[in-house]
């Protein structure tokens, strides 16, 4: 990373998500861009047939199928068995996974308050359209994870406010290995009960040696149908553009230090060397959209002083997240 900074974090429900963009958050709703399989009855098709009021498809009969569901009259006029199939409605679950590693606490805004806003955002809509929602952070202690069980209802909006403020005063963060944290967090996500459904994964993506293998477990998911994935990766601008952080000290002969690994390496900061990171970064957005690509998964790149309304309203909304 590129220039840590301190901010401090939002103590209150009010600073998380503030009154007026709750009130404009009250008007979405969660959105799919598959026909996911749910486990509880609820307001969203799922690939499952059942015996719902929805007509959804023929097929033709097979012996040993439920007499009840031939449709008699297309016999009549075809004098061929067909089975009526018909669409379950189910629940769509939202599960937020957010990076909590080191490298999430720089940046002006700081990007692990911003994920965590955005989370509660995300999960504000969730809840008051009565959807299930998890959360789960990883990279604050070792290869472990913290999760909020799935809750539903505007009873619980308090409840996702609390596991994201206390995980937001966890601000030593230890995470080890990054690419092996990100792939052990991914993992367990990927693989489990509640990620069925609508999965937004908020971190900065900045792992060394790549996301490649955790991105296998989440592209598991979603080719098999049961998982809509979102990467959101969340970049600082100055991250984005390091000229902007030079008057705070970017500048000329300098020891830097990654937050996470503790390696240090002396730089000189020039035009020169700001197109060579700018080039780098390109190259690593670049490689990460197309391993997202070729696992069905959405990527986006947000910077941190993007609104959350305009970045929920805008760009989520238009590709297909929330409706």
């Amino acid at each position: 990373m590129l220039v840590g900074t301190s901010s401090p974090p939002p103590r209150t429900i009010e600073e998380l998500l503030g009154p007026e963009l709750a009130a404009r958050l009250d008007r979405l709703d969660l959105l799919s861009r598959k026909i996911l399989s749910g486990k509880l009855p609820g307001e969203r098709r799922s690939k499952r047939r059942g015996r719902s009021v929805e007509f959804d498809d023929f097929r033709n009969y097979v012996p040993g199928d439920d007499l009840r569901h031939i449709d008699w009259n297309i016999f009549a006029r075809l004098d061929r068995l067909f089975v009526k199939l018909f669409r379950e409605e189910e629940d769509l679950a939202l599960h937020l996974v957010i990076d909590c590693s080191a490298s999430m606490d720089v940046g002006t805004p700081n990007k692990m308050i911003f994920a965590h806003r955005l989370a509660m955002a995300l999960g504000y809509v969730g809840l008051v359209n009565h959807n299930r929602v998890a959360v789960t952070t990883f990279g604050a202690h070792g290869a472990g994870v913290a999760a909020l069980t799935p809750i539903r209802g505007r009873t619980n909006i308090q409840r996702l406010a609390r596991f994201l403020l206390g995980s937001l005063s966890e601000r030593n963060r230890d995470a080890g290995d990054p690419k092996a944290t990100f792939r052990e967090a991914m993992r367990i996500v990927g693989g489990a009960r509640s990620s069925r459904g609508v999965m937004v994964v908020i971190s900065d993506f900045l792992i060394p040696g790549g996301c490649d293998d955790g991105l296998l477990y989440l592209g598991a998911g979603a080719l098999s149908g049961t998982l809509d994935c979102y990467c959101l990766q969340v970049l600082s601008p100055g991250e984005l553009d390091p000229t902007r952080e030079q008057g705070r000290g970017l500048v000329g002969d300098l020891r830097l230090t990654d937050v996470e690994t503790g390696k240090a390496a002396e730089v000189t900061v020039t035009p020169a060397t700001i197109a060579r990171y700018k080039q780098a970064l390109k190259a690593a957005i670049d490689e990460l959209k197309r391993d997202c690509r070729s696992r069905g998964l959405a990527h986006f790149v947000v910077p941190t002083d993007t609104a959350i309304d305009q970045l929920i309203l805008g760009s989520l909304r238009r590709g297909g997240l929330l409706r």
